[in-house]
Parts: C-alpha cells; sequence; structure tokens
C-alpha cells in the first residue's frame, strides 16, 4: 500500500526551452512538471489540468507574463492557481506590477537553486495552508448558527486558529524574524496592505566571486555551500534582532529597525556585520574541509527612512520595505571588497565615536547625483566589542617583464584600454595605463598576448592616479587558470 501523497503538478512558461529545461530538472524529482512556451497554451493547460501552482516568465511574445497573470486570476477556473514570476526583471516597479496582476512571488534570474526550490515549497504550503483555513472557516460560520453550541463553537474556534498559527509560523519562519511573524500573529489589521515610514538601518551583504564558482563546481556542492554559508548568517542576523527581509540569490538583505524599533539599531547592525564577517573564518574552515573553495563577503550599511510594511496584493502580500535608502545601501554594498564593511556617513554618525574607522572617501554611486561619503569600518566599542584583524597592503614586487592587458571600466560604454601589469601581489596589482578612474571603479581586464586566453578577470580600482598612470588594483573575481598563471607570475617576481 503507497502511502505517499499526490505528487503537486507544476507548469513552468518560459519562450527559451534553456530556461524551462534548467527549472524542470531543478523541481522534477519532487513535482511532475508540464512545460510550455507561449502565453495562450499556458491559458489552455491551466484551465484543463489540475495545477497547483504556474512558473511564469515576463516577457514572451504574445501574451507576456503579466497579461497571462492578470487572466489567470480573472478567471474562475484558475483563479486559485498561485503564479510566481521568474525574470530577469528586477526593478521594483516590475515587482509591484506582477504583485498586482496577481502573483504571489517574484524570483529574479539569474536564479539560486536553492531559492527556487524553498519559494516553490512555501507557495505550495501556503495553498495548501490556505484551503485548510478556508474549510476550517466554512465550520466555523456553520457552528455559528448554531446558537445552541456557543460553547463549543468558541472552543473550535480557537483550535482553528492555533492551527492557522501554527502553519504561519511553520511557513514564515524560516525567513522572517520573530517580531515580523508576532506582528502577522498578534495585530488582527497586520495582513492588510499597507506600510509606514520608518527610520532603519539597512544591511546588504554579497559573497564575492561566487557566480564565476557557481558554473564550475557540480550543483549540489554549489547548493550545500550555499545553504551552510546562510544558515550560519540568518543566526547572526536574528541574534542581533535583524529582519531578514529576503536572500537574494548568494546575497542578504535586513533591516534593523522595523518591524520593531530600537534606540541602538545602527549600532546593532554594524556589530551584526562584524560579526558576520568574524564567522567566515568558521564557513570557510568547513569549506577546507571538505576540500571546497573559500569565498569572502562584502558588506555595505545605510541609515535613512524607508516605508516598511506589507507590500503587493490582497492575493499575496510580503513584509517588505521601499525608498531611496534601500538603493543607496545596495550601490554602498557593491563598493565593499571581499572582507570589507562600507557605511555610510548617516550610519557612521548615528553610531558614534564607539566605531573604529579605518578611513572614509567621497564617491559617486550610480543614479544618486551627488557624492556621497562612506566609511571603512574594522570595529565597534563596548558592549559589542567586536574587531575585524586589518592586513597591511602587501607589498607588490615588480614584473621583470610587464604584462599587456586591456582594461574596460564597467560601468557604461566605455572605450577598451591598452594597459600593462607592471607589479604584482595576488590577488592586487598594479596597472599602467592612460585610463584615469576613481577608486573603488570596476574594471573587466583581459590578458593580452603569447597566446593567453584565460578569460576575463574583474578587479575593482584600489588608489586615484596620482599623474604617472600607475594605480593599483584587486582582483575581484578571477578564474582558477588565471590566478594560477598570474600568482606564477607573482613567485618569479618575488624570486628575482
Amino acid at each position: 500500500m503507497n502511502d505517499k501523497p499526490p505528487r503537486s503538478r507544476i507548469l513552468i512558461v518560459d519562450d527559451l526551452p534553456g530556461n524551462i529545461k534548467v527549472l524542470a530538472e531543478l523541481l522534477k524529482d519532487e513535482y511532475d512538471i508540464s512545460m510550455t512556451t507561449n502565453g495562450q497554451d499556458a491559458l489552455r493547460l491551466a484551465q484543463g489540468n489540475t495545477l497547483e501552482l504556474i512558473l511564469l516568465d515576463i516577457v514572451m511574445p504574445g501574451l507576456d507574463g503579466f497579461e497571462v497573470c492578470r487572466r489567470l486570476q480573472a478567471d474562475p477556473r484558475t483563479h486559485g492557481i498561485p503564479v510566481i514570476f521568474v525574470t530577469g526583471q528586477g526593478d521594483i516597479e516590475d515587482e509591484a506590477r506582477g504583485f498586482a496582476n496577481g502573483a504571489v512571488d517574484y524570483i529574479t534570474k539569474p536564479f539560486s537553486p536553492p531559492i527556487v526550490r524553498a519559494r516553490v515549497k512555501t507557495q505550495l504550503v501556503l495553498k495548501r495552508a490556505r484551503a485548510q483555513i478556508e474549510r476550517s472557516n466554512l465550520e466555523i460560520r456553520q457552528l455559528n448558527d448554531n446558537l445552541v453550541a456557543v460553547l463549543a463553537e468558541q472552543k473550535r474556534a480557537n483550535e482553528l486558529l492555533d492551527r492557522a498559527n501554527q502553519v504561519i509560523r511553520a511557513t514564515f519562519g524560516r525567513y522572517l524574524s520573530e517580531d515580523v511573524v508576532a506582528t502577522l500573529l498578534d495585530s488582527p489589521d497586520s495582513l492588510r496592505l499597507g506600510g509606514e515610514r520608518r527610520a532603519v538601518t539597512v544591511m546588504m551583504s554579497e559573497l564575492r566571486g561566487f557566480t564565476l564558482l557557481s558554473e564550475r563546481h557540480p550543483p549540489e556542492e554549489v547548493v550545500s555551500m550555499l545553504n551552510r554559508y546562510l544558515e550560519v548568517m540568518t543566526e547572526i542576523i536574528v541574534h542581533h534582532q535583524g529582519t531578514i527581509i529576503d536572500f537574494l540569490g548568494d546575497g542578504i538583505l535586513a533591516l534593523f529597525g522595523a518591524p520593531v524599533g530600537h534606540p541602538d539599531d545602527p549600532e546593532r547592525a554594524v556589530a551584526c556585520a562584524l560579526a558576520m564577517q568574524l564567522a567566515m573564518e568558521r564557513v570557510n574552515a568547513e569549506n577546507r574541509r571538505r576540500q571546497f573553495p573559500e569565498f569572502k563577503i562584502g558588506v555595505g550599511l545605510n541609515t535613512g527612512m524607508v516605508v516598511a510594511g506589507n507590500i503587493g496584493s490582497d492575493r499575496r502580500a510580503k513584509y517588505g520595505v521601499v525608498g531611496g535608502a534601500i538603493n543607496l545601501t545596495g550601490r554602498i554594498e557593491s563598493l565593499a571588497l571581499g572582507g570589507q564593511i562600507l557605511i555610510s556617513d548617516a550610519t557612521a554618525l548615528a553610531c558614534g565615536d564607539i566605531l573604529t574607522i579605518d578611513r572614509s572617501w567621497e564617491v559617486m554611486p550610480k543614479g544618486t547625483g551627488r557624492p556621497v561619503r562612506i566609511h571603512q569600518v574594522s570595529g565597534i566599542g563596548a558592549p559589542f566589542s567586536l574587531r575585524i584583524p586589518q592586513v597591511a597592503p602587501a607589498r607588490l614586487e615588480p614584473l621583470i617583464q610587464p604584462l599587456k592587458v586591456r582594461l574596460r571600466v564597467m560601468e557604461g560604454k566605455q572605450a577598451e584600454h591598452e594597459a600593462a601589469l607592471t607589479g604584482l601581489a595576488f590577488p592586487e596589482a598594479e596597472v599602467h595605463s592612460d585610463l584615469k578612474v576613481e577608486r573603488l571603479t570596476n574594471l573587466r581586464v583581459e590578458l593580452v598576448g603569447n597566446g593567453l586566453e584565460l578569460g576575463p578577470l574583474y578587479a575593482k580600482v584600489l588608489t586615484e592616479d596620482e599623474g604617472d598612470g600607475r594605480q593599483r588594483i584587486h582582483f575581484t573575481s578571477t578564474p582558477e587558470e588565471a590566478e594560477r598563471f598570474l600568482r606564477s607570475l607573482a613567485g618569479e617576481a618575488g624570486e628575482n
């Protein structure tokens, strides 16, 4: 006798068969998969099959994803099927539009396999929970018609409420802090759409070089490394009373100050970032034990006003935030090297002299239109008393024969510039060129000549050009064969 529950059927809709194949391979072991490449077939399949979930692309010929989702929600036969958008469009306006058309979640490409599985599983659990709660509510209405059984009705209602609360805790507890879950359960209006303006400290962190790493290792290793890393980071954020808003692939977005605010939110956010950097030694020790690569994280913090609350539609709402402070945090995080914590001037002022600031400078982040002062932090005083060790810059060994390279600024459409690597102490190097760029500019570096075909490297500029055409760079993403080659050059230079 087979006691296993029937497998859920999922429809994948994407005009690119390659994307469908990736998602189908990811989910086929747990679910029955249907597939189509256009919106009209998606509507037909949804009307004629018992589907429990649809993974839907937005940009498709004919009917786009927004219109398909709108028609699904308007049709009584398909209204109850949850839709998750899987798309390369990551703007918050597109996300809001997707929720307004009835979507229940939104996954951006390139996606992380564990995130896709978790989102799919969560929505299927929610769908069944909603159905269970609807059935329970019907029972409650029927019991209320019987005035003779008032006491029995009250007991039954309490039991059903407890069951619903358990479903909410089990569903959301992995992604939201206890504060958010408690707000959902305790406030009668907490599930209504809307938000409030709050002063918060926003934290964004991201693994450096993980995309390149994930392309060169088996999926099971990538998932294992990512899950272990996220488990450690989640524990640290929750310990510091942060609210995890989202896992952005290998990145994390967290808030300090919403839904519950505290006077020391900025200080706790900085302490959390320091604890996360310190915990990377524990993460990498386990990676070394399993013969996995090591990696680092960059962290950005910013303090400002946001609108926080339930965002979405009546069909699906999530606790989230919007506002310029979020965008600026992302810009600051993108400037951080692996192992660095960069904070805005607002966060530094909110924390005061409790911080250990190694250096400060002004940058012009994309989209801000004005210079922004940022600070590199390595420590915080009592009551947290945390400090990450600072390593002095390595002495660059001059190369006997400069290595020809081509440089291109990553932001905007920039021309390529011929240059030469003149010194090395991997992962840092000295380049000599006529390209004059600001500190922390992102560069694409190509090794040229001598039959080299090592793929593109990516680097961040560490120093300003002082007039001699020389600048120090830090390689942020390097293919393994290119890293071996550069380390061998640095070794030869050191021997001489």
